[in-house]
């Protein structure tokens, strides 16, 4: 039951995926793209991660993809002109997937590249060790506590670069007669 349902959800997830690069209407791309996203949290509740599972759903089904919706929006995406589809580059992608297909295909099936059996891993501690308070846990505490001490400047570094590009995309989405407005207003 379980190997049926990761390859459900794995065959949707990549569907999904594949749609998301397909569709030229950027909306629907949007909603493809949380069903990619959502496949893959599905696929981590199966393999007994449910924290991951928990973090894909909320950080990425969630927040990131409620901004991509909003910058979409912002968008005049209506009345633009679409550019004819490029068949060249459409063989270029067919033909880097078979490649790509095909060696996944001889990795999985050859003998010797995965392990014919499956490997038990030991558990990992729930919280920290005191003397090394980075090593390996599996608790959303010792997430914690590494995000807000070690890896707080790469997450503060990381808001900043997100809170620009949205900056910078509202100021692009921003119709001709918008910013002539606000430019004699700020002139006057």
């Amino acid at each position: 039951m379980t190997d049926s349902l990761f390859y459900s959800f794995a065959a949707l997830t990549l569907t999904a995926a594949l749609l998301v690069v397909v569709v030229r209407n950027p909306v629907n791309a949007a909603v493809c793209m949380l069903l990619c996203i959502l496949g893959v949290a599905a696929v981590f509740f199966i393999l007994d991660a449910p924290f991951l599972g928990v973090l894909q759903t909320l950080v990425y089904a969630g927040a990131v993809m409620v901004l991509f919706v909003f910058i979409i929006l912002l968008f005049d995406t209506g009345g633009t002109q679409r550019e004819p589809i490029r068949w060249h580059s459409v063989l270029l992608g067919a033909a880097t997937l078979i490649i790509f297909g095909s060696i996944a295909w001889w990795l999985v099936n050859t003998p010797g590249h995965l392990p014919a059996e499956r490997q038990t891993i030991a558990a990992a501690p729930l919280a920290p060790s005191s003397g090394d308070p980075a090593a390996f846990a599996t608790g959303a505490k010792s997430y914690g506590i590494l995000l807000f001490t070690k890896y707080m400047l790469p997450v503060q570094v990381a808001g900043f670069l997100l809170l620009s590009a949205m900056i910078g995309i509202v100021n692009l989405g921003k119709s001709p007669a918008a910013k002539r407005a606000e430019s004699r207003k700020d002139g006057v």
